[in-house]
């Protein structure tokens, strides 16, 4: 758990007496590998916090899964449409290996945030860094090279690269599983 703490208060630069408070409120839970958490065209309003393991958002088009983002310890999990609008997802949300996570459905969370304006604006500054964290991805995945977006994805998120199986990091990457397994052959021989 302490692990868990610190890699969240790095990556959302806030204090720890904040996020024990939080996850005072929360209930844990145990996903197995490949275990669907958020199922497209359902509803869900729920908030994660990803104590252990990874998650993966992805949608389907012509039979093929798009990976949209990773979520690994430390970080949060939601549906954008569930817990903004209250809509059906429009995406599925899985987890890859074994993972445990902390969850609040919405609406227990913003009676926190009501009763309290250090949660408030703790969870504001959870989501001001999620859009920042956005935006850097848009960015840096916007590059013309792929094999630029893979060093981007080695450097920023190499537990992905050790846990995540290559089709899915093909498709996060906008690559065929067969161009990047040159990319990372290419890596490889410059060794």
């Amino acid at each position: 758990m302490e692990t868990m703490i610190k890699k969240f208060c790095q990556r959302y630069r806030l204090p720890e007496e904040s996020l024990r408070e939080l996850l005072s409120h929360m209930t844990e839970y145990h996903f197995g590998k490949g275990e669907t958490i958020v199922k497209e065209g359902e509803r869900n309003t729920n908030f994660y916090i990803l104590k252990k393991g990874i998650w993966r958002s992805y949608y389907m088009m012509d039979g093929t899964e798009s990976s949209l983002w990773f979520a690994g310890t430390g970080e949060i999990a939601f549906c954008s449409w569930g817990y903004v609008n209250n809509e059906i997802s429009l995406v599925n949300i899985e987890s890859v290996n074994e993972s445990t996570a902390y969850c609040i459905a919405k609406s227990a969370l913003e009676e926190l945030f009501n009763q309290s304006i250090k949660l408030a604006n703790f969870g504001r500054k959870v989501f001001e860094q999620e859009v920042l964290l956005i935006d850097g991805y848009t960015v840096a995945y916007g590059t013309p090279s792929a094999k630029e977006r893979y060093l981007t994805l080695m450097e920023e998120n190499p537990e992905l690269l050790q846990d995540v199986p290559l089709k899915h990091l093909a498709s996060y990457l906008y690559i065929t599983p067969q161009s990047l397994s040159r990319i990372r052959a290419g890596l490889k021989r410059r060794k």
